[in-house]
């Protein structure tokens, strides 16, 4: 049986969901449900907000443009958040798009930007990312909204991380690693909430790579005997993680 309804559309909404509430569609949501996947009046869905859960909705058509979801009961329970930070250094818009869903739908909780020596982008649109990540959520299941923090640098995140993570460690896929074992690697660690963190599509320079090494709270991770892309390397890294140790184990 599956856990959760994936046959039914799914809307992201940002109003509070209780039993009976009626909640207005603005222009884009009413054009897509009625025009792009022609449901009709009184056609239901399933609707999530990142707070309260799941819940079953119908469609109300009350005229050519007002158009309504009302509310009814609840499908699923809110979980809690996932504890699955994404550490990264941002890419060009579409792998950065790609990359950032992807890492959605492998259950990251928090979408952490990371500025490098060798990384091409140093700015990012966070609406944008906000976006795809809601976009992932609605396809894919997902009740609790990734948070997409601010870039910051590498270096004054690093420095900072034992006050502000404590507890926390930092896998860090490292493309110079001798070991060829990820396996091995994620399995000794002891239990402690996660971070995976990858670089740029040029890698860390030296000097980061030395000093990710050298940290107590970093684990170094090989993906493998291939040179993979950045956005490849996410999905690898975030697949091993959760098989291993986190929501993919249980």
């Amino acid at each position: 049986m599956a856990r959760y309804d994936f046959r039914t559309y799914r809307l992201f909404v940002p109003e509070t969901l209780a039993p009976g509430a009626r909640l207005a569609l603005d222009r884009k949501q009413a054009n897509y449900l009625v025009n792009v996947l022609r449901m009709g009046d009184g056609q239901a869905l399933l609707v999530f907000n990142g707070r309260d859960g799941e819940w079953r909705a119908t469609l109300a058509c009350e005229g050519r443009k007002s158009h309504s979801l009302v509310v009814g009961e609840r499908e699923r329970a809110q979980p809690a958040p996932s504890g699955l930070d994404y550490l990264f250094a941002p890419l060009k818009q579409a792998r950065l798009d790609y990359m950032v869903e992807k890492a959605v739908e492998m259950g990251a909780g928090r979408i952490r930007p990371v500025l490098t020596q060798h990384g091409q982008v140093g700015r990012i649109n966070r609406d944008r990312l906000a976006a795809h990540v809601v976009e992932a959520a609605e396809q894919c299941g997902i009740l609790s909204l990734a948070t997409v923090d601010e870039p910051r640098p590498l270096t004054a995140l690093l420095e900072a991380w034992p006050e502000e993570e404590p507890g926390r460690r930092i896998v860090f896929c490292d493309e110079g690693h001798p070991g060829d074992d990820p396996v091995a690697i994620l399995a000794a660690l002891p239990p402690s909430p996660l971070a995976v963190l990858v670089g740029p599509e040029g890698g860390f320079s030296e000097a980061e790579q030395e000093r990710l090494r050298a940290l107590p709270f970093v684990t170094p991770l090989p993906l493998g005997p291939r040179i993979l892309r950045a956005d490849t390397a996410a999905v690898a890294a975030l697949a091993l993680v959760q098989a291993i140790l986190g929501d993919w184990a249980r």
